[in-house]
């Protein structure tokens, strides 16, 4: 049985939670779960801790950061194993999970060691003549953390990292479906040396704990990854407070005529079914040119159907479980409507419980739920397109706008649909499930606002203090 930590104690709450594994129902372990009594504590005990946080030195909270990179590396495995059981994630994936997080931490500890200020020019102003000044940034206060199930690890990780590089505490709460693997992140953090007061964990529905949180005035900023529904509540309910929020998209790759097929076709597998689609970028829609589209779909259908479905710690698996059955079960129940609305199964489309199979649907369109909305799961909707600017107008045709791709060999082709794309980033003959952690990360439209990444999200995590002086 797992505890929370609150206020520099691990504590039995009295109340508590199953964790399942989501691939065969199986018991993973037992947490704690809070109330809004412990969950005010733990805000307050935060809000205290904010001068201990804000007086670490910058070489403290480097060799912190550096001290949570060699730990997960030591304990790789068993974090991968943790994941695994509690998200249902295939093994290999949640491996290099744990091996992006180590590296996420080590860029978090170079920011907390750069994290500085610039010199303001102030005689560029006839009226700033002899004056001296810079401007310097400053932590916010307390990052509350609202963290999603599919990245139990490295989510945490992209939070929680730049708050202490910016010397800010922070209370964490994480997805109900995968709190293991936050209790072992703050084990690590106690033992890497963050004061006890820098970090507090509660668990709980987003109702108890999750409003306690955006509604405290005792919490600075409000970082969130999840769906848009409960961002946009988030963002009502927060007040003054900032907050970032990242929450998902229906993500486009573009196969434009010129595209290598045989490089593309690897790829889109990989980013529209890993980790069972559950990625908020993952492969929702593939545009393939007219002139290519039988090729792309054929050798696309042929690879996804030589992939393996089934047991996450089998490591050949690509599609294993979602993370609940009612995910998977309003997943088939789009898939029906398309099928319904006209559109095909190329491959795949049968559920068992949780497992979905991997699914490829044909002859579908931006007006079907399958196309529209976020579906989370491990389903793609490949169509057909004429022209370049016709295929932008589609992927643009969306309330999200997170990040999308496109396979060309044209660098005028390339160029023109970056700057034309409304998302808020473009892989070119990748992916747009391609992300490395050090990079700006985030969206436009529904997909949210801020930016992610350690030292993107130290600048949201601070704030600037501008100083002058008067030399004359």
């Amino acid at each position: 049985m797992k505890k929370l930590f609150i206020d520099g104690q691990w504590v039995d709450t009295g109340t508590y939670m199953d964790v399942y594994n989501p691939y065969d129902g199986s018991l993973v372990d037992t947490i704690c779960t809070a109330t809004p009594e412990l969950t005010n504590k733990a805000i307050d005990a935060a809000y205290a801790a904010r001068e201990t946080m804000k007086n670490l030195s910058a070489a403290k909270r480097g060799r912190i950061l550096d001290n949570m990179c060699a730990l997960i590396e030591r304990d790789k495995e068993e974090i991968a194993q943790i994941i695994t059981a509690e998200a249902g994630k295939g093994l290999v994936f949640s491996r290099g999970e744990a091996g992006r997080t180590a590296e996420n931490f080590k860029f978090a500890a170079d920011e907390a060691r750069r994290l500085g200020g610039e010199l303001v020019p102030y005689d560029a102003s006839d009226s700033g003549a002899n004056r001296f000044g810079y401007y310097k940034r400053y932590p916010i206060g307390v990052i509350g953390a609202i963290t999603p199930f599919n990245f139990p690890l490295n989510l945490v990780a992209h939070k929680v990292g730049p708050a202490i590089a910016a010397g800010n505490p922070i209370v964490l709460k994480p997805a109900s479906t995968t709190p293991l693997t936050a209790v072992k992140i703050v084990e690590l953090l106690l033992e890497a040396g963050l004061p006890a007061c820098g970090i507090n964990l509660v668990v709980g529905s987003g109702s108890v704990v999750g409003n306690a949180m955006v509604e405290s005035d005792k919490i600075a900023m409000i970082t969130f990854t999840g769906s848009p529904s409960v961002g946009l509540d988030i963002k009502s309910k927060a007040g003054i407070k900032k907050v970032t929020l990242e929450l998902g998209s229906n993500s486009a790759a573009i196969i434009h005529e010129d595209a290598d097929i045989r490089y593309a076709v690897p790829k889109c597998v990989i980013g529209a079914f890993a980790n069972s689609g559950q990625v908020c970028i993952s492969i929702q829609r593939i545009y393939i040119h007219e002139s290519r589209y039988q090729e792309f779909r054929d050798m696309f259908v042929d690879a996804v159907k030589a992939s393996r479905n089934g047991d996450p710690k089998d490591e050949k698996t690509l599609v294993g479980p979602m993370i609940e059955e009612k995910e998977a079960i309003r997943a088939e129940k789009w898939i029906n409507e398309a099928v319904a609305m006209g559109a095909k199964v190329a491959v795949g489309g049968k559920r068992t419980g949780t497992l979905l199979e991997a699914t490829v649907l044909e002859d579908t369109n931006e007006q079907m739920t399958i196309v529209r909305e976020e579906i989370f799961g491990p389903v793609v909707c490949i169509m057909k397109y004429s022209t370049l600017d016709e295929v932008i107008d589609r992927v643009n045709d969306s309330q999200f706008g997170l990040q999308a791709g496109i396979f060309t060999n044209n660098i005028q082709n390339a160029f023109k649909t970056i700057d034309r794309l409304e998302v808020g980033g473009v892989m070119v003959n990748d992916m747009p499930t391609f992300r490395v952690d050090q990079m700006p990360y985030g969206g436009v439209k529904l997909s949210g606002t801020g930016r992610e990444g350690p030292k993107f999200a130290v600048e949201e995590m601070t704030e600037l203090k501008t100083v002058m002086f008067n030399l004359n």
